[in-house]
């Protein structure tokens, strides 16, 4: 059964501009949009308003997209909340730093206002409950994934995951022993059928390897192929 929920996004610009155009945009689509000029008040504007999905630009004056987007996951209320980056900066360390605080995708300006809503509708997909899972619980060493619940834990403690790190770690764990490529995870956890920048699958697994701590290394890198979860854990030397 599909999620008939009207989907929530807040899109955070101090360009009035902006906003109107994406506002429009979004709306003519079918969501429920609301947005904010000012970066000061984002924080608190979202735990009243309760997004689905924030889009958020990188610069802005007094607090930037990037320090919002720390402060997002830091949060209990905002931390698993889907955040796009609008980007005007086109250097790979600047798209790469949005990544690895917390962003689950980026959009560069000028942006087509196309391809952002093909972005937003591809993450809330994953996000939705979608199709029924078939195996609810799996696990690698002293990691534990209940699929259903949505919840992962580490040596038996929560383990906080964004939406798209909870994805990409089930993939790998139901695939476990199987080489999963670059591209092929492109499609399957953001659901790009496009060529896009393979650096964003590493940039992510590095985050996930991060937080998953002494147990990172059930996650190999296949050189110059990819990635999977190994059928036993390596052996730091």
């Amino acid at each position: 059964m599909s999620d008939t929920k009207t989907k929530k996004i807040l899109v955070v610009d101090d360009e009035p501009d902006v906003t109107d155009l994406l506002k429009y945009t979004l709306k003519s689509k079918g969501f429920d949009v609301e947005a904010i000029n000012n970066p000061m008040s984002s924080i608190g504007f979202a735990r009243t308003f309760l997004p689905d999905l924030i889009i958020l630009d990188v610069m802005m004056p007094e607090l930037n997209g990037i320090q919002i987007c720390r402060m997002l996951r830091a949060d209990p209320t905002l931390k698993k909340v889907p955040v796009i980056f609008l980007t005007a900066k086109a250097e790979e360390n600047d798209r790469i730093q949005g990544l690895e605080s917390g962003a689950d995708d980026y959009v560069s300006k000028p942006f087509s206002t196309k391809e952002l809503v093909l972005r937003v509708q591809s993450i809330l997909r994953r996000t939705s409950e979608g199709k029924p899972v078939e195996l609810k619980m799996l696990s690698a060493g002293d990691i534990a994934m209940d699929v259903v619940r949505h919840e992962v834990s580490l040596h038996g403690q929560p383990l906080v995951l964004t939406a798209t790190e909870f994805k990409l770690l089930q993939l790998l764990m139901e695939r476990r022993g199987r080489v999963q490529t670059r591209e092929h995870l492109l499609i399957n956890v953001w659901n790009y059928e496009t060529e896009i920048e393979t650096r964003t699958v590493d940039t992510h697994v590095r985050r996930l390897r991060e937080k998953l701590g002494d147990q990172a290394n059930w996650i190999e890198t296949i050189r110059g192929v990819g990635y999977r979860m190994a059928e036993q854990r390596a052996v730091n030397v």
